[in-house]
């Protein structure tokens, strides 16, 4: 704080002998020399400038100064008053804009609007472009599923296929069963047995067993002094033939008038019986032959 200047106080009038005020030229002389130290203590560098009361003449000759400490008071009230104010206005801010959040794309302006939608159409457009490609991806798998499925189920169907035409699976469905004793003329030759089985297939069957031997296209039946042997197996009476296929066609090719099965009644004595079924089964099997010259095309 700069030293507050004490005004000075109005000299006395002192009369001289004859009641007369004091020289007039000294009392100017201490108001110019005090006027100019007042310019002087103005013009001072100070935190804050020391303040000059102007002097005013009172009934009581009393002098109002104002010192600069209440001066600086009023100055921090001031700006304390002016803080609270803009805290305030920043509260009241703070919470309109809290409470008005529903109405932010009223307050943006037409061109923040414009790119804001702008905006939205360009990730629709890439959602749209993503969704595209995931669904063709989509398709292309279930596409690609489906066909290895059915590869999958053609080949089960070929493996199966194969494998009852080739007998290494076993095989039932609808049927005959023939029942044929041993002849009382003759013993059955082998050309009639295999004569038999070819009435079968002529006649549809799709799988044929002979007692226990699994009819293949290789199949073959000879004569022996012990009996018939079919692919190396012997063959004993009464002889079981089971045949898979139409029940009607295989029983018209058996009990055809002059067919197979009146000549084994005629000509050897035996007993044909002939037997339709729903569900014949035929479990025998065959082993895979192994080719040596045959090979598959590729």
């Amino acid at each position: 704080m700069g030293n507050a200047h004490t005004p000075p106080q109005p000299p006395r009038d002192e009369p001289d002998v004859g009641g007369q005020p004091a020289q007039e030229p000294d009392l100017i002389k201490k108001i110019v020399s005090q006027h100019n130290k007042d310019k002087v203590n103005d013009n001072t560098q100070t935190g804050a400038f020391p303040v000059v009361g102007k002097r005013k003449a009172k009934a009581k000759g009393k002098v109002k100064r104002l010192s600069t400490s209440s001066r600086s008071l009023k100055a921090r009230l001031g700006t304390g008053v002016l803080i609270a104010v803009l805290c305030a206005l920043l509260a009241y801010g703070y919470v309109i804009q809290i409470n008005n959040k529903d109405l932010t794309y009223e307050t943006m302006s037409e061109t923040e609007l414009t790119r804001l939608i702008s905006e939205s159409n360009t990730q629709v457009q890439r959602l749209e472009q993503r969704k595209a490609e995931l669904t063709r991806q989509l398709n292309s798998l279930e596409e690609a599923a489906d066909k290895e499925a059915q590869a999958a189920q053609i080949a089960k169907e070929n493996e199966e296929a194969s494998g009852i035409l080739s007998g290494r699976l076993p095989a039932h469905g609808k049927g005959i069963v023939v029942r044929i004793t041993q002849g009382t003329k003759a013993p059955i030759d082998a050309s009639t047995m295999f004569n038999l089985i070819e009435e079968l297939r002529n006649g549809g069957a799709e799988v044929i067993a002979i007692n226990n031997v699994r009819v293949v296209t290789s199949t073959y039946v000879s004569e022996s002094d012990n009996g018939l042997i079919c692919d190396g197996k012997l063959l004993e009476a009464p002889y079981v033939v089971k045949a898979i296929g139409d029940p009607s066609n295989l029983q018209n090719a058996v009990n055809l008038a002059g067919g197979v099965g009146s000549r084994l009644t005629v000509k050897y004595g035996a007993t044909v019986t002939t037997e339709v079924s729903d569900d014949v089964n035929i479990t025998q099997t065959q082993l895979v032959e192994r080719y040596k010259f045959a090979k598959i095309v590729e």
